[in-house]
């Protein structure tokens, strides 16, 4: 069965199978594969089967439907085609074909969980990164960052879950992402605005330093390196 390796930037979120004849990508909560972007329109394009070829098809949206690169508003896809759409890629996969060459998720239709790889030369005497939880915590008060990208939301398959804002506890499933490079940690949003960095909203990828606090809803969180 054919299938999606959806990322965000560089970072892998999730393998979707292609179970159904048709499927809708955009921002609002209706489609069948949400991307949480205000740059993505509410309906942005289409997925769908035609005989024994998938097709993607643009619905009239702001910014655009790429493949591999160049803008389409309809086209068929083939194994490893890259769709783009904003800050989102979907790399399409038949069965049977070699693997895409992105790093792919553990498990398949699993959203984020924490990356096989750690940080390089984490062992010996580098410092470590955490995130300790000042308010509105979850399921514990402190998380250790040892994945290549770690997501903040309030899905419940997300790295780190946070609590929610305003009277009914609304937030993005996937609000950040947290990735680790070798000359640092980076926030990055999924949501752009929603979260806030040191008290200011979060709407581009900003370097992480000790004591910085991040906001996502009604939890409040402070970066920190602790020593080995």
């Amino acid at each position: 069965m054919p299938k999606l390796l959806l990322k965000f930037e560089a970072a892998a979120i999730r393998e979707i199978l292609l179970d159904k004849p048709s499927f809708t990508l955009g921002r609002k909560g209706d489609n069948d594969i949400v991307l949480d972007h205000a740059a993505v329109s509410g309906h942005h394009c289409k997925l769908y089967s035609a005989g024994s070829t998938w097709f993607v098809e643009d619905t009239g949206s702001t910014n655009g439907t790429f493949v591999n690169g160049k803008k389409v508003l309809k086209a068929g896809l083939k194994h490893n085609d890259v769709v783009t759409v904003v800050k989102y890629t979907l790399t399409y996969m038949e069965e049977g074909g070699a693997s895409a060459p992105a790093e792919a998720p553990a498990k398949a239709a699993a959203a984020p969980s924490p990356a096989s790889a750690t940080m390089s030369g984490q062992a010996g005497t580098k410092p470590r990164p955490f995130l300790e939880v000042l308010e509105g915590a979850v399921d514990k008060n402190e998380y250790e960052i040892t994945a290549l990208s770690t997501y903040i939301g309030k899905s419940a398959q997300a790295n780190i879950p946070v609590k929610g804002s305003g009277l009914f506890g609304s937030a993005p499933d996937m609000a950040a992402v947290i990735t680790v490079r070798p000359e640092g940690c980076y926030i990055t949003p999924i949501k752009e605005g929603y979260a806030k960095h040191n008290g200011d909203p979060l709407n581009e990828k900003k370097q992480l330093k000790d004591d910085d606090v991040v906001e996502v809803g009604g939890t409040k969180l402070r970066f920190f390196f602790k020593k080995a």
